[in-house]
């Protein structure tokens, strides 16, 4: 499996969980040969899950695998990844990452460069546009699932 392909069971995956009516970030994890090991999206809404994430559901739809099996791989994922799962990228020992955009969310990537992961960004235009239609619909999910208090505005602000 190929970057371009690793990337599109990504984006399929974002899709899946927009139309759900969760947060559309998708992920997928590809090993250094090339195997499809995981795939999945962000399901808190779906399934009050505090730390489902696009990355995580990857992770967790990868099963119990050795460490032996992250080493080398590609996480494919269409947003740039929060701390929670650069932290989960770093544990497992992956050593690519692959984001499709970082305009709408700037996650961890730094660190993940830090400690010698190579970082991709890809500035994908479906990417963005996905996520910046689901915030403008869904702001209060969103500032959810990054962490944030939604910022009240006053009569005069708006």
């Amino acid at each position: 499996m190929n970057d371009q392909e690793g990337f599109a069971i990504a984006i399929e995956e974002a899709k899946i969980g927009y139309e759900e009516g969760g947060v559309p970030i998708g992920a997928a994890l590809v090993s250094k040969d090339g195997k499809l090991l995981g795939r999945g999206h962000n399901m808190r809404v779906q399934k009050g899950s505090a730390i489902y994430h696009g990355e995580t559901s990857a992770l967790e739809n990868s099963g119990r695998l050795p460490a032996s099996a992250y080493k080398g791989a590609t996480m494919f994922t269409t947003l740039s990844p929060c701390d929670m799962c650069t932290g989960a990228c770093i544990l497992y020992g992956i050593s690519r990452v692959v984001i499709g955009e970082n305009k709408t969310f700037l996650g961890g990537e730094a660190y993940l460069k830090q400690r010698g992961i190579e970082v991709v960004v890809l500035e994908n235009v479906e990417c963005r546009e996905l996520m910046e239609r689901f915030i403008k619909e869904k702001p209060e999910v969103w500032n959810e699932d990054i962490g944030e208090e939604e910022r009240v505005y006053s009569k005069e602000e708006k």
